[in-house]
C-alpha cells in the first residue's frame, strides 16, 4: 500500500473547521486507497486524522520519537507504530514511507517538516508531491511568501508550480495524478 505522509500538530486550533478538515482528509485517504503515515501522536490534529483513517478501515503508520513516546503522547492503537531515536530519523522515515506529503494546518514543527520535504524535492532527493491543505485559508500568507520567492528570483517559477496550496480534495487528487517533480535548477556563473 502507498502511504501519504501528513504533517500536523498536537493541537486542533481554535476553530472546529480544522478538525472537520482533518477528518475529511482521513476519509479521502482511505477512499483513494492510500494509507496514512504521520507523527504517531494521539492529541490534536494528529489524533483526529489517525482516528478518521482507522474509523474508515484504513491503515495508519505512526512514527514517533522515543522521547515523545516516553511522555505518553503516542497513539498506540494505530496499525503500526515505530519508535525512533529523534526527529531527524522520524522525518526521514516518514519520507521513505510515503508517496505524497500533505500539511494540515499546524505550528512550527508542521511548517518545518513540510518545508524540508519540499526542499528535498527541489534538490532531487525526493520525488513526492508536497501539498498544503489550506483549510480556512490558513496558509494564504505562506502561499504569498512562496510566490514572492519565485518573483524575487530565489526559486524558479516552474518549481513554484510544483507546490500546491488548496482546500479542495478534488484539486489535490488531480495534482497528485498529474504531478511531475521540479527539474533540477541550472546554475550560472
Amino acid at each position: 500500500m502507498k502511504n501519504i505522509a501528513v504533517y500536523c500538530g498536537a493541537a486542533t486550533g481554535n476553530d472546529e473547521v480544522y478538525k472537520l478538515g482533518a477528518k475529511k482528509l482521513g476519509q479521502w485517504i482511505v477512499k483513494n486507497n492510500y494509507g496514512l503515515t504521520y507523527g504517531g501522536g494521539k492529541f490534536g490534529l494528529m489524533g483526529v486524522i489517525a482516528n478518521s483513517v482507522l474509523e474508515n478501515g484504513g491503515f495508519v503508520h505512526g512514527i514517533i520519537t522515543q522521547e515523545l513516546f516516553d511522555r505518553k503522547l503516542a497513539f498506540e492503537q494505530v496499525s503500526k507504530l515505530d519508535i525512533v531515536d529523534d526527529i531527524s530519523v522520524r522525518k526521514q522515515a516518514m519520507l521513505n514511507d510515503s508517496v505524497v506529503n500533505i500539511a494540515l494546518p499546524g505550528g512550527p514543527g508542521t511548517l518545518e517538516e513540510i518545508a524540508e520535504a519540499f526542499s528535498w524535492t527541489i534538490l532531487g532527493d525526493s520525488k513526492n508531491p508536497c501539498i498544503f491543505y489550506n483549510i480556512n485559508h490558513y496558509y494564504d500568507p505562506l502561499e504569498k511568501f512562496f510566490d514572492s520567492m519565485a518573483q524575487q528570483g530565489f526559486m524558479e517559477p516552474s518549481t513554484r508550480k510544483t507546490l500546491l496550496f488548496s482546500d479542495s480534495l478534488t484539486e489535490i487528487k488531480d495534482f497528485i495524478g498529474s504531478y511531475n517533480p521540479p527539474a533540477l535548477r541550472k546554475y550560472k556563473n
